[in-house]
């Protein structure tokens, strides 16, 4: 039944009398003698209001039976039939707090002030595009349908604080596109999905503990959703998917403390959105699931490594942020960070991209130790990856030796210095192996005039020994006493002062970096003839080539040659 006038409703139901009566003062209407304005338990007369009755008031009435300017107030009533107000302009506020409903109210493309249905209990609301001047308000309210504002515009806020929707695997909210100032579900219990995609609100979505399940679709669907304010859910407990896809938060998102839980699928989205100010996710806060940070823009991170998802659940791909504050700051702790990537589980086999970031903001912070190390194992990374997609196994050894090489010389050209301190060591070391080829006397000099001088030739035979000599055409004594070097022989010889003298150090210099010419192989070489100088001889070329290995490796590493790509 639909009325027009208040005859038709005759004879009215004593809570309808009781609401006529106090039609005029705008106060609200407590219906029922015991426990005046609380929520009925069992339908009776003394409270029991019809929905028809309801929009023939807040309609305008009649003379004699008009709302007063701040709308209908009732309070504890029985609301039998349907509330249907769809299309409709109410100029005035409608306030049914604490109120039983038989059917879903209907508010479909409403115009209105605003709608109190604090600590009602409904089968559900189904107010899509409705618009409201004030607020919509529910707080306490229980639902055992869907709330329906899809495309609403509400200039207030929807006011879902303490609110409990049992529409368990279904849509429990569905504010896709809304319009308001704030989202508030504070404290609400919420069994089904909760959409909130493409929705512009002008200050917050504030969620804290908030308690949501639903396995068959998003939890929580806020994909493009944007917002001035930040989008809080501290303390929250989120069984299902969080999805904040390409949403644009212009100031934080607050996990603080959050339970998000959906194991083995995505239990954070955030891939492509936008957070200007912080992303905390730290306290007891806690990923069960995929964390998706792709393409992410993030002003600040705060997090604990206790809220860290699984190994293989972290996704940083295209992810920029700008700091990392109250969280682990060391390299050996953000490495971990980034270990619990795995791009084969997406098909991929390595993202350089977040160890690039994570070592610039490093870098950003002063930190230019820690962002060495990232990139270094960045390198360690790229390097193996590659070895890994070689279309064969020689390719694969030859890449693998080349990797060890830079590894170990230059840590993939990320410290150049290193090669210098190669360069020192081969100094050294070639020192001490000239040393002991002079004391075996694998040295002799490098002067063909010495070495066809009577004095070298004789100083290789003792006192005791003879040689017939084509040059002198006589047999002569040997000058070396029993026992004695011919390099020690031939330095006592008057001949030999002018001669200079043998430098170990020198000569392993020379020879480790064949453009220097510093004299001592221009009069000194080695004698491989002698015990021991086949060694010797062979570590002289192994160190002329390392020389120019580790000299040419130093200048392609500080050019960023033999860095990856």
């Amino acid at each position: 039944m639909v009325g027009s006038c208040l005859a038709d409703f005759h004879p009215l139901l004593p809570a309808e009398q009781e609401v006529i009566a106090t039609l005029r003062s705008g106060d609200f209407d407590r219906l029922g003698h015991e426990a005046a304005g609380s929520l009925p338990e069992t339908e009776d007369t003394t409270r029991t209001v019809r929905a028809e009755f309801l929009r023939f008031l807040l309609l305008g009435g009649e003379d004699g039976a008009r709302p007063h300017e701040k709308g209908i107030r009732v309070q504890g009533a029985w609301v039998t039939g349907t509330l249907d107000l769809e299309g409709c302009r109410i100029p005035r506020d409608i306030g049914l707090k604490k109120c039983r409903f038989d059917e879903a109210p209907i508010l479909r493309s409403a115009i209105i002030d605003s709608l109190v249905l604090d600590g009602s209990i409904l089968p559900g609301l189904d107010a899509d595009r409705i618009e409201a001047r004030g607020s919509i308000s529910l707080r306490g309210a229980v639902l055992g349908g869907g709330l329906l504002v899809e495309g609403g515009r509400i200039g207030g806020n929807l006011d879902c604080t303490g609110v409990t929707i049992n529409e368990a695997e279904e849509l429990a909210i569905h504010a896709e596109d809304l319009v308001a100032s704030s989202v508030l579900l504070r404290g609400a219990v919420i069994k089904g999905s909760i959409r909130l995609s493409g929705a512009r609100l002008s200050a917050d979505v504030d969620a804290f503990n908030l308690r949501v399940v639903c396995a068959a679709k998003p939890a929580i669907d806020a994909g493009a959703i944007e917002t001035r304010g930040s989008v809080v859910l501290r303390s929250a407990r989120v069984d299902g998917t969080l999805r904040l896809v390409s949403s644009r938060i212009s100031s934080d998102l607050i996990l603080q403390d959050a339970i998000l839980s959906n194991p083995g699928q995505s239990a954070l989205q955030l891939n492509n959105a936008g957070i200007v100010g912080v992303l905390m996710l730290n306290g007891r806060a806690k990923v069960s699931g995929v964390l998706d940070l792709t393409g992410a823009t993030i002003g600040t991170i705060h997090d604990a490594i206790t809220a860290w998802p699984e190994a293989g659940d972290l996704l940083l791909n295209r992810c920029l942020y700008e700091a990392i504050a109250e969280g682990p700051m060391d390299a050996s702790t953000r490495l971990g960070w980034l270990a619990l990537q795995a791009p084969h589980r997406w098909g991929e086999d390595f993202w350089p991209q977040p160890y690039e970031h994570l070592a610039r903001v490093f870098r950003d912070l002063g930190h230019d130790e820690d962002a060495r190390r990232v990139l270094i194992a960045k390198e360690r990374l790229q390097r193996s990856a590659r070895r890994k997609r070689a279309p064969n196994r020689m390719w694969r050894l030859l890449l693998g030796a080349t990797d060890g090489v830079l590894a170990v010389t230059l840590l993939y050209g990320r410290q150049p210095l290193l090669a210098f301190a190669w360069l020192i060591f081969f100094w050294l070391l070639g020192a001490g192996v000239f040393h002991h080829a002079e004391r075996i006397d694998a040295i002799m000099p490098n002067s063909p005039v010495v070495l066809r001088s009577l004095e070298w030739t004789l100083c290789g035979l003792e006192r005791s020994e003879t040689r017939f000599l084509i040059s002198t055409r006589q047999e002569m004594h040997g000058l070396a006493a029993a026992g004695q070097a011919q390099l020690d022989c031939f330095r006592e010889q008057f001949e030999a002062t002018g001669y200079p003298t043998f430098n170990p150090w020198m000569f392993s210099l020379e020879t480790l970096f064949p453009i220097l010419e510093i004299g001592q192989k221009a009069f000194w070489r080695l004698n491989s003839s002698e015990p021991g100088g086949v060694f010797v001889m062979g570590f002289f070329y192994f160190q002329s080539l390392i020389g120019w290995a580790l000299s040419l490796l130093a200048v392609a590493a500080f050019s960023g040659l033999v860095k990856s790509r």
